[in-house]
């Protein structure tokens, strides 16, 4: 790279250093969580528009992500730092620790945050309580089967070479493909769909 670059770099690093400090910390990953759900949706809409004639984009629904998301945030900010301070672990001699971490995340916080999810998006578009717990009913293991062909292996890098202060905004640069496989899991509707030519994160033919 040319020096001007590795300037450029070094000048962008220095000032984003701030967001991942103090309180800007959890107001960076709060707004990343609502963002990443934000981009996921959009993937997703803009594939099911292809495939469904007649369809248009839906702002309220990507507003319904956002909130979600961001409502997700201060709980993955506390929830690693309590992980972290809880099971401390350093390096490779501190995997059995790390993989503790990881078998926890998966037993307590994946759950929970399937079921945030889903009546959390439910209660945001009118649905009754009774409503969202039948969806959640109906797709919860849907969701937790793919859960853990995707994130533990994700949490053993995160655990194991990401340092604390970015464990969120590492699992927010992963989560783009998951977050388009939420929106298809939440919104997907049974029949048939025409393929747009190529076929998004977490999609079938019904």
């Amino acid at each position: 790279m040319a020096p001007g670059g590795w300037r450029w770099l070094r000048g962008l690093w220095t000032a984003g250093q701030p967001l991942f400090q103090g309180r800007a910390l959890l107001v960076t990953n709060t707004l990343g969580c609502g963002a990443l759900m934000v981009a996921g949706d959009a993937m997703r809409q803009s594939w099911e528009i292809r495939a469904r004639p007649g369809q248009k984009f839906n702002p309220r629904r990507s507003a319904s992500m956002f909130a979600v998301g961001c409502s997700m945030g201060p709980f993955l900010h506390y929830w690693y730092f309590w992980l972290d301070r809880v099971l401390p672990a350093s390096g490779l001699q501190g995997l059995p620790n790390i993989f503790k971490k990881v078998l926890v995340d998966q037993l307590v916080a994946s759950p929970m945050l399937g079921v945030w999810y889903f009546l959390g998006l439910g209660c945001l578009e009118g649905q009754t309580f009774s409503e969202s717990c039948q969806e959640l009913q109906d797709k919860f293991w849907e969701f937790y089967k793919a859960d853990w062909c995707v994130w533990p292996a994700a949490q053993l890098v995160n655990f194991l070479f990401v340092p604390p202060q970015f464990r969120v905004t590492y699992i927010n640069g992963l989560t783009l493909g998951w977050d388009t496989y939420l929106s298809y899991l939440k919104y997907r509707i049974p029949g048939p769909l025409s393929s747009p030519g190529c076929v998004a994160l977490g999609t079938r033919a019904d």
